[in-house]
């Protein structure tokens, strides 16, 4: 819940377990001398003095302001670092009314399905459909489509032809980066980059990417250099170790295997070469991972 109002705070410090409350209260507190919450609404930045947002972040969840949700943490590193920021939280992908009721950002988009990979949040593993949804209001699965980034990106490119760029994140975007057997459809998919069409994808714990990303986007350089980034290229980096191709595994098991044991030896920040992959005459280029947050700056986060 947003927790803005001193009377809520009040409120609060009188439920029985009171040690708990109490921290809770200091917690708000100090986010209160600073920004309550991300707006999301035109409302909300005008209470702010903004006229415009540098970052704009999609989500199917609801929004909650806690470190529990990937997308207020992601949102919080931004704001801190001195960008405005702003969430549309499970927006209505039949209309333009959610996604254009903060404008267009002037940096990126970034978009998530939320903590919960979209097919698992409205699926069984026997393909049932699931009634009820956690990170929904009331609990009712109603709000998230199936494959969230994609029908996301899908929105913003609907309703903003010539946007700013579309930045991929959370759990769904980071598993689904290269080639994948997609359970669902009971097939491979190509990387979601090339499904989705967005720009670029930040895979794993990115509150360090992102800032670079961001200050890349905004001094109006190319972040190709961004560790913990993907993207597609018509050219693979130097030194870069490449995969078997999208068409390659999908006809062979064999390369398959091949293709994610490469990969999965990749994964490590220290000793990880970026990695590409070939699908049609573009390549999906993985970045190494980000390294890791010394003590301070996940402290600080």
């Amino acid at each position: 819940r947003r927790a803005s109002s001193p009377r809520r705070l009040t409120r609060i410090a009188k439920q029985p377990d009171g040690c708990f409350f109490i921290s809770t209260i200091e917690w708000y507190t100090r986010l209160e001398d600073n920004l309550p919450y991300l707006p999301t609404t035109r409302e909300e930045m005008v209470q702010l003095g903004w006229d415009h947002l540098d970052v704009i972040l999609v989500s199917g969840d609801s929004y909650i302001d806690t470190p529990y949700s990937g997308i207020a943490v992601i949102g919080r590193v931004l704001a801190d670092a001195g960008y405005r920021v702003g969430v549309i939280a499970q927006p209505d992908i039949t209309s333009e009314g959610d996604i254009s009721r903060l404008g267009e950002p002037a940096l990126f988009w970034g978009v998530s399905a939320g903590t919960v990979d979209s097919m698992v949040a409205n699926y069984t593993a026997t393909l049932r459909k699931r009634h009820s949804d956690d990170f929904t209001p009331g609990g009712v699965n109603n709000r998230r489509p199936d494959r969230a980034v994609i029908a996301y990106t899908n929105l913003i490119k609907r309703y903003f032809k010539s946007s700013r760029p579309i930045v991929l994140g959370g759990i769904e975007a980071s598993l689904r980066r290269i080639t994948h057997y997609d359970y669902w459809s009971d097939r491979l998919r190509a990387p979601i980059l090339f499904d989705s069409k967005a720009d670029y994808l930040l895979y794993g714990m990115a509150e360090s990417s992102v800032l670079e990303l961001a200050n890349e986007l905004r001094e109006g350089r190319e972040p190709n250099d961004v560790r913990g980034l993907c993207y597609l290229s018509n050219q693979v980096p130097e030194a870069y170790l490449i995969l078997p191709s999208f068409e390659e595994v999908s006809a062979d098991q064999a390369a398959f295997t091949r293709m994610f044991h490469t990969f999965y030896h990749n994964n490590d920040p220290i000793t990880a070469k970026g990695l590409a992959q070939r699908k049609g005459d573009r390549y999906l280029i993985q970045n190494p991972p980000a390294l890791t947050l010394n003590q301070s700056s996940l402290d600080k986060i």
